[in-house]
């Protein structure tokens, strides 16, 4: 009897321990099954960057001063900025490149008593185009680009001395200093300003990329249109009759009223850009622009050649050396040296020390 009831007490501990496993297993498999079961949180998707920024902004500055110099010069100021920005869309296989770059200047010279504009440049660039992995180094493209200045620019021709206000041997240095400034003004004459001249281009072509610093847009198919707003400049740039004066030979009018404000052009452009970093202090930038007209004289190519050299001293100062070619067949330029009007090379540089600041995007 008492074998028997070890047997029963032990059978009903086993019961309820097996129960008691049954219920935790099952409470333990509850509870996984709402783990599954739950919401998962979601992941934030960083969203893809299409648009890459840039800006770079260098103000310059020089001065000269003399005391009691032997040789001789002018106390100079001059101040120069330059900005140059960039904004660049890519998209799978289509990409959209623009860049605006703007130059102002002037400088003040001692034995002139105004302000002379030495630097003034509007460069605006936009490029679309389309590229695959099957493509390689080349690309099709349209590209888009503009240039012109900001305002009125002159060249300073010394004046004279009024000869029915001053006495023989007058000079210029004598005269009160408002009306000196006045007989320098006066004695300015206009070689530019907005929009006169200016040019844009559309050319579709293909670039190509054999190197990473460099950049080839070859565009068999460009139109163009050279502006120039101001009429007594239009002669300068070899502007068009008007369509009512081109069969009249006499009172055909001089002063460049006669002449159209816009041509039309119709060609072929080759681009090269070349952007160099040397190391982190020294970078050389360069753009060559060669266009033929095929509607007049393909022969004579216009050729535009931009150099520029930035050396950074220190975090936010620089060293710049800039040069700019023009060669237009188009553009009559006087010269006092040979006392003629015509085609001629020019030719610019630039060599100022400033402050640098660059803002960019991240990518």
């Amino acid at each position: 009897m008492k074998r028997l009831f070890t047997i029963i007490l032990m059978a009903a501990v086993s019961a309820v321990s097996y129960a008691q496993e049954s219920d935790a297993m099952k409470a333990a498999a509850e509870a996984a099954k709402a783990m599954t079961e739950a919401p998962k949180e979601e992941q934030k998707v960083k969203k893809p960057k299409y648009w890459s920024e840039s800006l770079m902004t260098n103000i310059k500055f020089g001065q000269t001063s003399l005391t009691n110099w032997a040789a001789g010069g002018d106390n100079t100021v001059t101040l120069q900025a330059f900005i140059d920005g960039n904004a660049n869309y890519k998209k799978n296989d289509l990409f959209w490149n623009n860049r605006l770059q703007l130059d102002y200047g002037f400088v003040y010279a001692s034995s002139k008593p105004i302000l002379q504009k030495s630097d003034d440049r509007i460069y605006l660039e936009s490029k679309f185009g389309y590229k695959n992995a099957r493509m390689k180094n080349f690309s099709l493209s349209i590209n888009y680009d503009f240039k012109s200045q900001f305002n009125t620019g002159y060249d300073y021709l010394t004046p004279s001395v009024p000869a029915d206000k001053y006495p023989e041997g007058t000079a210029l240095d004598d005269l009160p200093n408002k009306e000196l400034i006045q007989l320098w003004k006066d004695a300015r004459k206009v070689k530019s300003g907005f929009l006169a001249p200016a040019y844009t281009n559309l050319a579709v072509g293909i670039d190509l990329k054999p190197a990473k610093w460099l950049s080839l847009n070859l565009a068999p198919v460009t139109g163009g249109v050279v502006i120039v707003r101001n009429e007594s400049l239009r002669a300068n740039y070899s502007m068009p009759l008007r369509d009512e004066w081109k069969d009249k030979t006499e009172n055909v009018p001089t002063d460049g009223s006669q002449l159209k404000s816009a041509r039309f052009e119709f060609g072929a452009q080759v681009k090269a850009d070349i952007a160099l970093n040397v190391n982190d202090n020294f970078k050389y930038t360069s753009q060559v622009v060669l266009f033929s007209n095929y509607l007049d004289k393909p022969e004579n190519l216009r050729v535009n050649w931009d150099n520029r050299f930035d050396w950074k001293l220190a975090k936010y100062f620089s060293l710049t050396l800039t040069t700019n070619m023009i060669y237009d067949d188009k553009v009559k330029i006087f010269s006092e040296k040979d006392g003629l009007t015509r085609q001629r090379v020019q030719f610019k540089q630039s060599l100022l020390f400033g402050f640098t600041y660059t803002i960019a995007s991240r990518q």
